[in-house]
């Protein structure tokens, strides 16, 4: 996968109870890049290199994904918090020396992202977040029409080891008719062959189906209790925040996603990208200058 991010220095690192494997390049301000699921950091590649001319950019497999750390799930599912993960990734950047940095997530990521901009504010320039809305907005909306659109959000929640199980019986099958349902497309298209391979090598291995469910589990219990628990608070996020989505993506579902955004966020950007959910690979053009213009004016990158 190394050609996929070409002079980029692979590392482990240590998080906050995962080892975390990341690519590093840059030497502007620090950009931290976050996959979802069913995938991993090999996502970024379309725009990373990019990024790279102007930001110190660090791009990291969250726990349980790719080439970082799959621990065990534990009975309240902590684990896999969003909570955890942000610390992972908090913890990662201290150890690269950057005390304060700018994230962009998709997906999963962006559910760590915008918890670490919950939990962590004064450690974020500036946050980007694709395609998602907040967990509990989905929760909170859920009827037959979401059901039917996110039903993996229920399917994966279910208690160890049925979802397990059941994915393990054909992994490439379960991973590939995932990817391609989320299109515009409906189809691979958009995905480069070797980024597929690396999304098909991690999603076979046992331990990370079980880590994916397991983080849907803490999507389903833990993280929505961080979320209610905030918002019962009156807790917002002060980050300057970018909301990207895809015009056929999951969240542009939501008749307004920035509407929605503008309820958890106080200084609010966003667009909608040309393509289906995985818009860094279907629309990397749109989806990079987007991210770039952000990003330059909040999180200082170079002119």
């Amino acid at each position: 996968m190394a050609e996929l991010f070409p002079g980029f220095e692979a590392r482990h690192v240590t998080g906050d109870g995962a080892e975390i494997f990341c690519r590093i390049k840059g030497n502007g301000p620090p950009l931290l890049l976050l996959h979802g699921y069913p995938q991993t950091h090999a996502m970024w590649h379309p725009v990373a290199d990019a990024l790279a001319g102007d930001f110190t950019v660090v791009v990291a497999d969250l726990r349980g994904y790719g080439a970082s750390d799959a621990p065990e799930g534990d009975p309240a599912h902590e684990r896999y918090s969003k909570r955890a993960m942000a610390r992972d990734m908090v913890a990662v950047m201290a150890v690269l020396g950057h005390e304060r940095f700018a994230v962009a997530g998709h997906d999963r990521g962006g559910r760590v992202a915008y918890r670490m901009a919950l939990d962590h504010p004064d450690q974020l320039t500036a946050l980007a977040v694709l395609d998602i809305l907040p967990t509990y907005e989905y929760w909170k909306a859920m009827d037959w029409r979401y059901a039917m659109a996110i039903y993996h959000w229920l399917f994966l929640a279910q208690p160890h080891p049925l979802p397990e199980r059941l994915i393990a019986g054909d992994p490439g099958f379960y991973l590939d008719y995932t990817l391609a349902s989320w299109t515009a497309t409906k189809d691979l298209s958009a995905f480069d062959a070797r980024a597929l391979a690396a999304y098909r090598a991690s999603f076979s291995q046992a331990a990370r189906q079980h880590a994916a469910c397991e983080d849907y589990r803490a999507g389903a219990t833990i993280d929505m209790d961080h979320d209610s628990a905030d918002r019962a608070a009156g807790r917002r996020i002060s980050v300057p925040t970018l909301v990207l989505y895809g015009t056929a993506g999951i969240a542009g579902k939501a008749s307004t996603p920035l509407d929605t955004w503008n309820t958890w966020a106080d200084d609010l950007a966003g667009e909608g990208i040309d393509g289906g959910h995985f818009v860094v690979e279907e629309n990397p053009q749109a989806t990079l200058a987007a991210l770039t213009r952000f990003l330059k004016a909040r999180a200082g990158g170079a002119a």
